[in-house]
């Protein structure tokens, strides 16, 4: 075949450095998610949705094909770190957790998925990061060790 289609699409979570609250203001978060959108998609990986709360990211998009996903992890990672860095004193701390989940989802999952990323205020309103985490990573039938899942 002489061309080279894909059709991945992931669910990313990763949160700060050991889940600090440092995207407790709304427009900064908000700001936050949509620069992550934008590095997504320069990075030929076109974003449905990102989301999250506080201390942490759900991004859901189409995995480009030029791409693995810990290359495009790494390089969300580092650019939105020095963009949230030279938003304000505050931000110089600023730090990702080093790990990140990545989830294949199916086309005909996408909406739920999207809805699932959109409703995360409420959900932790009921739920921590670590139970939610926990609960995706048994859902997908991942083995993941305690001491080093959460730094």
């Amino acid at each position: 075949m002489p061309q080279s289609l894909t059709s991945i699409y992931v669910h990313l979570i990763f949160s700060t450095k050991d889940r600090q609250p440092f995207l407790d203001d709304l427009q900064v978060r908000t700001n936050l998610h949509t620069y992550l959108g934008g590095v997504s998609n320069r990075l030929e990986c076109p974003t449905i949705v990102v989301g999250g709360v506080q201390d942490h990211i759900h991004l859901l998009g189409h995995l480009g094909r030029t791409i693995s996903p810990a290359e495009w992890v790494k390089e969300l990672k580092r650019v939105s770190n020095i963009w949230l860095k030279a938003q304000a004193a505050e931000y110089r701390q600023f730090e990702w957790q080093r790990g990140y989940a990545a989830f294949s989802v199916s086309q005909s999952n996408l909406e739920k998925v999207k809805e699932y990323i959109v409703n995360q205020e409420e959900r932790h309103r009921k739920m921590t990061f670590q139970d939610e985490l926990r609960a995706l990573l048994r859902r997908h039938k991942l083995e993941w060790d305690e001491r080093y899942i959460w730094d």
